[in-house]
């Protein structure tokens, strides 16, 4: 008598819920390392920051301004020494003296303490100027804030290629582009987090300094709108600067020769042909993104380019890159790497 063999039936695994990818991928980005250390390191260089601007901040002694005072003196007597030696012998300093000019008039009017900026440009220590200071240092965070985010970015999808972890997680959620998107937009959620925390940093900072050692004076009107706006701007390029890491190493699949092609991009583009062209830095990304986040955006001066009109003649041609322009051609070139680095992986072989 044979027994009848029965096939056990296939057990059907249960539907992955839908919010559990990206539970999962933030879970992920919250516990890497690299990212907790960085933090770190940013809360410890952020105190050392504070503690330096407390040092050089303060108001200045009797001493400071009789210091300041005698270099002030020192330059407006050798300047006026070299005037009198150039009203007595104007041609040994300017060459012959054109027909109608008199030796005043190619010499210059004497320097006064007015044209050096005042005793004050010349202290050592002075008050910390909100005013002056506010905007200059939100853009000095965002730029901090973007380098960081974009070895963040990198690092993020360059990592499962260097572990091979990407191959498990197609196995639990195969369907790859769902799987970039979500981690694109935990990305973008986690850089959003770093870029607001950057310039909240940096408010808490100048709040530090202008309450222990800074100007007793009321700020312009408008200040905190324009100082806020730029801080808005500068977390919209920390984000960008994540996407565009993350971009660019989903196309090479490498961390390290993406940051490598960074690197390579600043000093020898932005940097090199930059200084070579200038005429070209209007579509640079580093000087997009100085546009984007400064106040009043960027003026660019091409001096390859000269204008001859009536007006400006022999002049280089001055170019305006306000922050909307700048903000679509960063904005344009993040989301063509990560289009072609999703085409790329949703097409290729992964082994």
């Amino acid at each position: 008598m044979s027994a009848a063999l029965q096939q056990r039936p296939v057990e059907q695994l249960p539907p992955t819920p839908r919010g559990s990818l990206f539970r999962a991928e933030l879970h992920r980005f919250r516990a890497r390392r690299f990212i907790q250390v960085l933090a770190a390191v940013g809360v410890l260089v952020w105190a050392v920051a504070v503690v330096i601007g407390l040092l050089s901040f303060g108001e200045p002694t009797a001493s400071d301004y009789a210091a300041a005072q005698a270099q002030v003196d020192q330059i407006l007597a050798e300047n006026n020494r070299y005037r009198e030696e150039c009203l007595q012998n104007p041609e040994q300093f300017a060459g012959p003296v054109p027909e109608g000019m008199t030796a005043e008039d190619v010499c210059g009017p004497p320097l006064t303490e007015e044209d050096l900026g005042g005793v004050e440009s010349f202290l050592t220590k002075a008050p910390f100027d909100l005013a002056a200071a506010g905007t200059g240092g939100a853009l000095g965070f965002a730029g901090l804030a973007s380098a960081l985010a974009f070895v963040v970015g990198a690092t993020w999808i360059g990592a499962e290629w260097s572990t091979r972890s990407i191959v498990a997680l197609l196995f639990w959620a195969p369907r790859r582009l769902r799987v970039m998107g979500t981690k694109l937009a935990v990305l973008v959620a986690g850089a959003t987090v770093f870029g607001v925390a950057a310039q909240v940093g940096w408010l808490t900072m100048a709040g530090i300094l202008d309450a222990a050692v800074g100007l007793d004076e009321p700020l312009p009107e408008g200040f905190w709108s324009t100082l806020l706006q730029t801080q808005a701007r500068g977390v919209l390029l920390v984000v960008l600067a994540a996407v565009l890491g993350f971009g660019l190493t989903s196309i090479v699949r490498n961390t390290g020769a993406a940051l490598g092609i960074a690197f390579l991009y600043v000093v020898a583009v932005q940097l090199v042909l930059g200084g070579v062209k200038p005429s070209w830095s209007q579509w640079m990304l580093g000087t997009n993104a100085v546009a984007l986040v400064k106040e009043d955006g960027l003026t660019l001066y091409f001096y390859d380019l000269v204008d001859y009109s009536a007006q400006n003649m022999g002049e280089p041609v001055q170019y305006y890159l306000g922050h909307l322009q700048s903000g679509l051609l960063l904005t344009a070139v993040a989301l063509l790497l990560v289009g072609i680095g999703t085409l790329l992986f949703a097409r290729r072989d992964i082994h």
